[in-house]
């Protein structure tokens, strides 16, 4: 156990939402016939075409330790990265480290501990490390730059849910407000576990499923919260999200850590900028309503499935052992999209 690696900001240093849409505003980013999937629609990776059948699928994520459990550490942010291109529908072939280590001000074996964590994930994923990028700079930051596999026929993007698709979820939400109480000493060991479990769990399965059954769209619930990461699924549509607060899975422990103030910065960012498009008739500060918010580091998939397939996927889900739960449904808005939590 390494003492005193957590950044004070966590994983909720990623750029917020607005900063980002302003940054890139007005650049020219260079173009090509074979990228399926750019910035021209931002997704949760990026696809180019390399033949009719195939297609490569390319993702980067690496953020500060949000554990002091340095091997932990590893896997999180491993299991991060490889989200994206589960999220797509694709498959991981290959990855590169992307270190920031203060060599000097800490001792060498924390970095191995690190890195083993990832390459252990990469193991139960099937993917191969082929390398990386190491700089001596503080504080510590660790995730991967991961390339896959993909048939351009079957890219499942956040775009492209339909009227009365059922929404799925397949991890609880909560981890922000959790690693907040983290931090501050106040969360039960339990439930620091649970949290632990489902982090470095991989999306690989559901992914899989995504193949057999009618799923219209997907993504993962990172940093922009899981009602971020909706809206960004149905925002510029005319369909609106229906979501039931109570069939939203949370992770034991986060109405009450909520209740202490233990929501990090981002959570309030997320809401500052996603709130507006989101209708809910009860009290805005409730504390299962501000959990919406929260952001997520290695989150589950939401996925957008075709109701007369979804019951069925659910069952398939839970019988692996993913703790999958069906919390909304899709509905035609030709007044534009919203999003109704209920």
């Amino acid at each position: 156990m390494a003492e005193n690696v957590v950044s004070s900001g966590g994983c909720s240093c990623k750029i917020g939402p607005a900063e980002l849409k302003r940054i890139l505003c007005g650049i020219d980013f260079p173009e090509d016939e074979r990228l399926l999937v750019g910035l021209g629609e931002p997704d949760d990776a990026g696809i180019y075409k390399l033949t009719d059948d195939i297609a490569l699928v390319q993702t980067v994520d690496f953020f500060p330790p949000p554990v002091d459990d340095l091997f932990l550490f590893g896997e999180i942010a491993a299991t991060n990265a490889l989200s994206d291109v589960y999220a797509m529908g694709g498959k991981p072939l290959t990855a590169l480290n992307i270190f920031c280590f203060p060599i000097g001000k800490m001792p060498e074996e924390y970095a191995t501990q690190i890195i083993a964590g990832g390459m252990a994930t990469l193991k139960r994923a099937d993917c191969t490390s082929v390398g990386g990028h190491s700089l001596n700079d503080s504080p510590i930051k660790y995730g991967l730059a991961v390339t896959g596999i993909i048939n351009p026929n079957k890219i499942k993007t956040k775009k492209g849910a339909l009227p009365k698709d059922r929404i799925i979820l397949t991890k609880p939400i909560g981890t922000g407000i959790i690693s907040t109480a983290l931090k501050t000493k106040m969360a039960e060991k339990k439930y620091v576990e649970e949290m632990f479990l489902s982090m470095k769990t991989l999306n690989r399965i559901a992914s899989e499923k995504m193949q057999i059954f009618d799923v219209h769209a997907c993504t993962d619930v990172t940093g922009f919260s899981l009602l971020g990461h909706l809206w960004e699924c149905i925002n510029e549509t005319n369909i609106s999200a229906h979501i039931s607060l109570k069939s939203v899975p949370m992770f034991n422990g986060v109405t009450e850590y909520a209740s202490y103030g233990c929501m990090p910065v981002g959570l309030y960012r997320n809401k500052a900028f996603y709130g507006q498009h989101v209708n809910f008739a009860g009290d805005t500060e409730d504390l299962n309503f501000m959990a919406l918010f929260d952001p997520q580091t290695s989150g589950g998939l939401l996925m957008f499935v075709n109701s007369n397939d979804s019951e069925k996927m659910l069952s398939e889900l839970n019988a692996d052992g993913i703790p999958a739960k069906d919390i909304g449904y899709i509905e035609e808005s030709p007044q534009g999209a919203t999003i109704y939590v209920e």
